[in-house]
């Protein structure tokens, strides 16, 4: 059977210098009640077991830096900057497996960051990484063969028994219909 995409293809080398896989998230204690914003708190709230997780190199810029765009914002979960690579990395979080539209999110974020933070002259090109729960790496391969962006995917691991309490995507789904349903002004 031929390949379409090189394995060694699927993520960028520079972006996967300072990627993890899997990314161990055992000491966050993670219950049953996580959502994406709850990880990235965890991670922020012990920063540094999640920057000596991250590995050498790594300061924490921010949490959810907002960017305006024309009257649309956006959020970045997590900023860093790699001191020894003189870059910025811009770090998208999400609870559950690797869908191709996350690719596409990440590499709307890593422009962002080029293109509002970094000093050309100064810095290299922001690298993004996406963490997720699980990931089809063939899938995963395909998504990345197209871009040009210096991005990479990686699993964050659980212990059995965080991971067994996490609720489903749909669960989570359904408590922010609820949540959006019950907020919303009655007409």
């Amino acid at each position: 059977m031929r390949r379409l995409v090189p394995e060694e293809s699927f993520c960028s080398p520079v972006a996967q210098q300072i990627t993890k896989d899997p990314f161990t998230l055992d000491f966050l204690a993670i219950d049953s009640d996580a959502s994406e914003r709850q990880l990235e708190e965890r991670l922020t709230n012990r920063i540094v077991q999640t920057l000596r997780e991250l590995g050498r190199g790594f300061a924490f810029v921010g949490r959810q830096i907002h960017f305006d765009i024309d009257g649309d914002d956006f959020y970045v979960d997590l900023l860093f900057f790699h001191a020894e690579q003189l870059r910025y990395v811009v770090i998208e979080l999400k609870t559950t497996k690797f869908d191709p539209r996350d690719a596409g999110q990440l590499g709307f974020y890593v422009s962002l960051v080029d293109d509002r933070l970094r000093i050309n002259d100064l810095h290299r090109p922001t690298v993004g990484m996406l963490r997720v729960a699980d990931k089809n790496e063939t899938v995963v391969r395909y998504v990345l063969a197209g871009t040009r962006q210096p991005v990479a995917v990686s699993r964050y691991e659980l212990s059995a028994a965080d991971a067994a309490a996490l609720p489903s995507e749909e669960t989570l789904t359904q408590i922010a219909t609820e949540a959006v349903q019950r907020s919303e002004p009655n007409d």
